[in-house]
């Protein structure tokens, strides 16, 4: 903002100064200095010593501000302010500043500002000579004819020069030439003209062109100049007719060349130029074949080729050629051209007979195609030779003149080979080789000469049992190398008989695909595998067939839950019971579960284990053989009767189980175990009817629609017992025993019982009646046998007579522990 201020009061200070130097100049009377200098000084140069012109000391010139005054001009002078020199501050040209002239002048103002003066400075710009004459076209042309009469003139251009005064053109000059002259002339505004003088006759067929130099010289020192060419170009008239360079033009030319082949190119010229010297060319006679075959271009005499050059057609052709210029003189020749012959013409291989297709079982000779070979060229070119290309079972033969006959050299396999496709060549014996390759394709028929194969030489399928009825099991796949009929497999299968039913009842098969379907679902255990014999059959005439044998492996699924067989299921309301002695040690041997499986392999792998007991930690089971021992010795605190129940289960991929329930009686002495059983009977008696009150009570409470209900139950329950009480008393009550018919059949599982089987006897001792086991670890079961062989024995005491008097105490035994048992 400051600087416009100060920029803004700096401008009118300076108008205010120009104004009162306008004032002081015109109080002056315009007084001026005057300097006169050469153009093109260089910057820098003094014009003179303006502040000794002006009167001014040099050293006061800042002080007094003197200075020039600038009005937006280019400025060509500077003023030194410390010697007072007016110097060259632009190189001046005076041909730009002032043109053409003469005198130019270039005026300055100075001002001082103490003084309020203003001074007129005036510049002379002088010439010198810098600049040469110049012709605005470096080349004039004429063109004269050449039947101009000498002595007319013909005006040129004038050359330029910038400078003036005597720097200036002052005269022309013209280069030597005999048929030409320069005439300079000066016209009315003092300016020196040229002109062209024919001096002697022209004639273009001597000299088309003259080439002249005009040269431009000006006044100054040194001189300077410029040139320009002149050419003067000669014009024709017809005065000349055409010539040909032959007046027989002949040729050789091969055959056949290629459409737009230029076989000659005929000339003509005329001296003459222009339109005089143009040419055209054009058949003066000719055949409409001529025409047909060869063309001509009128205007630069190629002779081509349009149609086809053919040797067996025509040896020579003649025909005479018209030259004619645009004046209408004319001139002739005559063209011959002769047709060499070349060979460029293939064996042509016709297929006159072709016997296809042909029996593979054909013997060798057997004829398949007649052909004939020919070739449209003469001599060498014309002579053929024909072979087979690829080494194939067959051979080719001169039958007569040009006819070729194709047999078969050996006998043919359409297994192998079903078609053939036969390159028969044919070549000539020209320079240059020219073959023809026909291909016959010939087919091959088929016999039956292959039986089907199948795929593998045994074919083993391995099925699940149990599965679906109709599933897919196998496809038997035959292939015959035959073809269509002969090719066609049907599948049958031999009858045979799988554990004495026909196989048809097991197994069935697509005979046009080959697949094989279950018709049942498989049992392992009952089948393993089955063996099929299949036959596959083509359809020739005679048909051939071949056998395979297939095998079906039933493979095991764990379709089978173990099956226990020891101890077995009672038939009856009666428990088998083992008996372990108080005294017996840890580790004692019980009894054993006994269970088989009838899956196999890893199927059939049995495990056992304890899956529920009256005390868990009294006794274990072994994990593979199904032992139970003891863990401990027995106390007074364990109970009377322990429940076991083991778990018995086999190792499939989805494992299945079956579960024993295993008695246990412990005790050492038979009235120990009478004992126990009365005071558990009356027990459970008095369970039994206390918890028939609680139930009655509360069902006539709740519910009094029930009453009679209960009352039934009542009625009932008490029958029950009372047909119970009846059954103690009677002697055709066993305790039921382990049937041995389960185990006949299943290996080691009747010697194991055999070897757990336990003898107990009743004997009397001290007044005492005791049941004796035997020291041995495997004597603890009591079965029905064992108890009746003892019965009547004379070991028996008095205080066991109840026990001894009969079958009927055994019962009793039994029957209080069934009780006992089942609650």
């Amino acid at each position: 903002m400051k600087m416009a201020v100060a920029r803004t009061v700096q401008d009118f200070k300076d108008r205010l100064l120009l104004c009162l130097a306008a004032l002081s100049v015109w109080r002056m009377g315009f007084a001026q200095i005057r300097y006169s200098v050469p153009e093109e000084m260089e910057v820098g140069s003094s014009v003179g010593n303006i502040a000794k012109d002006l009167g001014l000391n040099s050293m006061e010139l800042p002080l007094r501000g003197v200075r020039i005054v600038s009005r937006g001009k280019l400025q060509y002078f500077l003023l030194n302010l410390k010697n007072g020199h007016l110097c060259i501050n632009e190189k001046i040209d005076r041909e730009l500043v002032c043109g053409k002239i003469v005198q130019c002048l270039l005026n300055i103002e100075i001002l001082a500002e103490d003084m309020v003066k203003l001074f007129a400075v005036e510049i002379e710009i002088q010439d010198i000579n810098d600049n040469s004459p110049s012709f605005s076209s470096e080349e004039t042309v004429l063109e004269i004819s050449e039947n101009i009469a000498p002595g007319m003139s013909f005006l040129l251009q004038n050359a330029q020069d910038p400078d003036v005064g005597i720097n200036s053109l002052l005269n022309y000059h013209l280069s030597k030439n005999k048929h030409f002259t320069l005439e300079v002339q000066m016209g009315a505004d003092g300016v020196n003209y040229a002109r062209l003088m024919l001096q002697d006759s022209l004639d273009r067929e001597e000299q088309a062109v003259h080439h002249l130099i005009l040269t431009a010289k000006d006044g100054g020192d040194p001189v300077k100049s410029g040139t320009a060419q002149i050419r003067v170009i000669v014009a024709d008239t017809n005065d000349n007719a055409p010539v040909f360079n032959q007046s027989l033009y002949k040729m050789s030319v091969r055959e056949n060349l290629p459409l737009g082949t230029v076989v000659m190119t005929i000339n003509a010229t005329d001296v003459d130029e222009g339109l005089y010297s143009q040419i055209s060319y054009s058949f003066t006679r000719n055949t409409d074949t001529d025409f047909q075959i060869f063309q001509l271009d009128s205007k630069s005499g190629e002779i081509s080729i349009i149609g086809n050059l053919d040797f067996e057609q025509s040896e020579l052709y003649e025909f005479e050629i018209n030259a004619k210029d645009g004046g209408g003189l004319s001139a002739r020749s005559k063209v011959v051209l002769e047709v060499i012959d070349m060979n460029d013409n293939a064996p042509e291989v016709t297929i006159t007979s072709l016997f296809s297709p042909v029996a593979e079982n054909s013997p060798p000779g057997t004829l398949i195609a007649l052909l004939n070979v020919h070739d449209r060229d003469s001599g060498q070119n014309g002579k053929v030779n024909c072979f087979i290309l690829d080494k194939l079972p067959f051979q080719i033969k001169t039958s007569f003149g040009s006819y070729y006959s194709l047999s078969t050299d050996r006998y043919l396999d359409r297994e192998t080979i079903s078609e053939y496709n036969i390159s028969i060549t044919a070549k000539d014996h020209g320079v240059n080789i020219l073959s023809t390759t026909k291909t016959i394709h010939l087919l091959i028929s088929d016999i039956n000469d292959n039986p089907p194969v199948f795929d593998k030489p045994l074919y083993s399928v391995y099925l699940m049992e149990n599965n679906p009825t109709g599933s897919s099991v196998l496809c038997a796949k035959a292939t015959d190398a035959d073809w269509d009929q002969n090719a066609r497999v049907s599948y049958s299968m031999m009858e045979s008989y799988v554990s004495e039913l026909p196989l048809s009842s097991y197994i069935s098969m697509n005979s046009e695909t080959g697949v094989i379907f279950a018709m049942r679902s498989f049992d392992y255990e009952q089948i393993k595998e089955i063996h099929i014999q299949i036959q596959a059959k083509d359809g020739g005439i005679p048909s051939l067939s071949s056998n395979v044998t297939v095998t079906i492996f039933i493979l095991d699924t764990n379709d089978n839950a173990p099956e226990i067989l020891y101890p077995s299921l009672p038939v009856d309301s009666s428990t088998g019971i083992e008996l372990a002695p108080r005294s017996s040690e840890a580790g004692y041997l019980v009894t054993k579960v006994v269970a088989v499986d009838a899956d196999s392999g890893q199927n059939a792998w049995l495990s056992y284990r304890l899956l529920k007991a009256t005390d868990h930690g009294l006794f274990t089971v072994g994990l593979h053989t199904g032992e139970i021992k003891t863990t401990r010795f027995f106390q007074e605190k364990d109970a009377f009767i322990q429940t076991l129940i083991i778990l018995v289960k086999d190792n499939g991929q989805t494992p299945l189980s079956a579960t024993a329930t295993v008695t246990v009686v412990v005790a050492d002495s038979l009235g120990e175990v009478l004992s126990d059983l009365s005071g558990l009977s009356s027990s459970s008696s008095r369970d039994d009817e206390s918890s028939l009150t609680f139930y009655l009570v509360i069902a006539i409470a709740t519910v009094s629609c029930l009453f009679f209900t209960f009352i039934i139950v009542l009625v009932v329950l008490r029958i029950r017992r009372w047909r119970t009480s009846q059954m103690f008393h009677s002697s055709n009550v066993h305790f039921a025993a382990v049937p041995t018919s389960q185990f006949v059949g299943i290996d080691g599982v009747r010697a194991f019982l055999q070897n757990y089987s336990h003898d107990v006897c009743l004997s009397t001792d001290s007044g005492k009646s005791q049941l004796n086991f035997p020291t041995g670890c495997d004597a603890n079961t009591l079965t029905y046998h064992q108890l009746s062989e003892k019965k009547g024995s004379n070991e028996c005491g008095n205080a066991l007579d109840i026990f001894c008097s009969g079958e009927s105490d055994i019962n009793q035994v039994s029957f209080l522990l069934s009780n006992t048992i089942n609650g």
